[in-house]
């Protein structure tokens, strides 16, 4: 009886293992889809934030980072303010993008 429960127990811990999302397939993804507005390491690009009239929060930042991850989705998927949808970004990869930013905290 303890060896099937030792078993199911280790066959869960792999299968969350295999789904939790990866900060470093994250990056590359963040890169492509986020990093022209957000910068490389979530500094708000001053440039863009000006022609946009807009206040771009760092994404280090504990006001950002206290964000759920359900939250990050919505903003993600359906955009915030004059953020647009990013429509390339999601499935799996948003999940991964999510763990990338959460990767930034200051």
């Amino acid at each position: 009886m303890q060896t099937i429960l030792a078993t199911c127990i280790l066959a869960t811990l792999y299968a969350t293992a295999a789904l939790a999302a990866n900060a470093k397939a994250g990056q590359g993804i963040y890169d492509k889809s986020c990093k022209s507005c957000h910068g490389a390491d979530g500094t708000p690009n001053a440039a863009v934030a000006t022609v946009m009239k807009v206040e771009m929060k760092d994404l280090k930042s504990s006001e950002v980072q206290a964000l759920s991850d359900d939250d990050m989705k919505k903003i993600i998927t359906e955009g915030k303010g004059k953020m647009k949808p990013v429509k390339t970004v999601f499935g799996p990869a948003l999940e991964d993008v999510i763990a990338y930013v959460r990767s930034l905290k200051k």
